[in-house]
């Protein structure tokens, strides 16, 4: 998908999501993902960020790192990205590792040119369930109800993401 867009905006080109491979996340120590493949094959599931024992505070990072790189090596490459937009965090932990983790997707982003956007928490809700401030039992609910067996609200939160940049053309429809 080769494409020029001014910066900052890095969607894909501007009212479609054309058939190519595209990521959904919901970033956090557990983190939601779903992929739609080139062939429309949508996968999904969750993969923990959770530092060990004798980790340092950057490995939370180079793993995450590590795991675009094989997501894109095994299932893209991968054309655009989109992932959760979170404004508000219960707790400073969250926040930083929410932090962490969107620079890092970014970063990798950027050097392989692949545009990516947040959207936000509320938009994603609205479009899976109707409500702006549904619950996780409402977004797992959702999830099941397009066929879907999400392990958690992570997984169904990527789902919804998923869904919502194909059927809205990335927010452009």
């Amino acid at each position: 998908m080769n494409q020029t867009i001014p910066m900052p905006d890095r969607r894909p080109e501007q009212g479609r999501v054309p058939v190519s491979c595209i990521l959904a996340l919901d970033l956090g120590t557990t983190t939601g993902w779903a992929i739609r493949a080139y062939d429309g094959l949508i996968t999904s599931g969750t993969v923990s960020f959770r530092p060990g024992r004798y980790d340092g505070g950057g490995m939370r990072y180079l793993r995450f790192t590590n795991w675009l790189t094989e997501i894109d090596r095994l299932s893209g490459p991968i054309a655009a990205i989109w992932f959760e937009e979170v404004r508000r965090h219960v707790g400073t932990d969250a926040a930083h590792v929410y932090g962490g983790l969107m620079a890092t997707l970014t970063a990798w982003a950027e050097l392989r040119g692949v545009p990516y956007e947040g959207v936000p928490v509320g938009t994603i809700k609205r479009h899976a369930t109707g409500k702006g401030n549904a619950p996780k039992e409402a977004m797992i609910a959702a999830a099941r109800a397009r066929g879907f067996s999400p392990a958690d609200d992570n997984e169904a939160d990527a789902i919804a993401i998923l869904h919502w940049a194909i059927e809205t053309g990335g927010g452009m429809a």
